[in-house]
């Protein structure tokens, strides 16, 4: 044989061979990877609680926390006492990058949980990963007050950035199924129970009441029109007026035993329910909500950016809680949630103008 021929033929198994060892099964569209989370705000609990789900190989979600950035608020003291140690157990235990802005935390990510146990500087944190056009999950409180809430929901609409909030109550068993249950018929009323610690820098209802009012409206729907509220040193009752006549009660407790409760009053059955679910109903939401699909199949996104909750339904729950806030300071008198709602807007609509005249 030519030398020149068989110098040749050596050559490409040479280069052919290396190629074709290294070479493994072709990729099936999405299937093989990873959806990369970032979390803005490491001063919760659930910083540590969402990323041991979201991580765990044998949930087999497709996701996993790869970034972080601290944040932090200094007149909170449940903030600021556990920011550090969550910090280090994020980056130590679970191999997450801490960065030092939310700027770098947008470019090494797919999507964003923003956690910050302070509502106020949600807004603010969450302009540049709308910027970023990534799909945002926001913790509660969603804000430290209304017009920050419809803000949001209007820089998330006008730029198409995916972005929804929920607390996990809405996902407890019992809970999550009764607006349209057909053992109970058509909700006329519904009474719920939870724990309402205050927080001085935040409406009476946004700190730890919030958890409750999301489960009321889980139940209830949209359609809340005025609000009362009567204030002990021990506990919270508010009552809703819905159209069609129905009423909705929480009742927020401060004092004595503590735990949630839900009361269904039906066409055809009352139903009652207590049992939380955990973090893991809510994280499977969040996780359809990233790449449509919350098991194996990662592949099918078709529910992806697709929020669960819509904007209007969780806009009505913090109207809900600044309504009972005007209320109280009325002396318990009805409050609508459509005024709280147009000051709000009209808020929005002045900050920014002062904004333009500014620059």
């Amino acid at each position: 044989m030519n030398r020149t021929i068989l110098q040749t033929i050596l050559l490409i198994m040479l280069l052919t061979l290396p190629f074709e060892a290294k070479a493994g099964p072709p990729l099936r569209g999405n299937q093989e990877k990873v959806f990369r989370i970032g979390m803005i705000g490491l001063d919760t609990s659930h910083v540590i609680a969402f990323t041991k789900l979201i991580n765990n190989p044998e949930k087999n979600y497709g996701c996993k926390v790869v970034a972080g950035y601290p944040g932090g608020s200094q007149d909170i003291e449940s903030s600021y006492t556990r920011l550090e140690r969550f910090t280090t157990q994020l980056r130590d235990e679970f191999g997450a990058e801490i960065v030092d802005s939310i700027e770098e935390l947008c470019q090494k990510v797919d999507g964003v949980l923003l956690e910050s146990v302070d509502g106020r500087p949600h807004l603010e944190q969450v302009r540049p990963v709308i910027a970023a056009k990534k799909p945002v999950f926001i913790d509660k409180p969603m804000a430290g007050n209304l017009a920050d809430v419809i803000e949001i929901f209007r820089l998330a609409r006008e730029n198409n950035v995916p972005c929804w909030s929920s607390s996990s109550l809405r996902y407890s068993p019992g809970v999550i199924g009764m607006r349209e249950n057909s053992e109970v018929g058509d909700v006329l009323g519904c009474d719920v129970f939870g724990p309402c610690s205050l927080e001085e820098h935040h409406p009476d209802l946004y700190w730890y009441g919030v958890h409750g009012v999301e489960m009321l409206f889980t139940v209830m729907g949209t359609g809340c029109e005025t609000v009362r509220r009567v204030q002990t040193e021990d506990s919270e009752f508010v009552l809703g007026l819905w159209k069609g006549g129905r009423i909705g009660t929480y009742r927020g407790l401060r004092g004595g035993k503590r735990g949630y409760g839900v009361t269904v009053f039906g066409t055809k059955s009352i139903a009652q329910s207590g049992r939380s679910g955990g973090y893991e109903p809510l994280v499977d939401e969040i996780i359809k909500f990233f790449t449509g699909s919350a098991g194996h199949d990662h592949a099918r996104l078709r529910r992806a950016g697709k929020a669960p909750v819509p904007p209007e339904e969780t806009i009505e729950i913090f109207a809900f809680m600044s309504a009972a806030d005007e209320s109280k300071a009325r002396g318990g008198a009805a409050v609508s949630l459509a005024s709280v709602i147009e000051k709000a807007k009209r808020d929005n609509e002045l900050r920014r103008s002062r904004k333009r005249l500014s620059r």
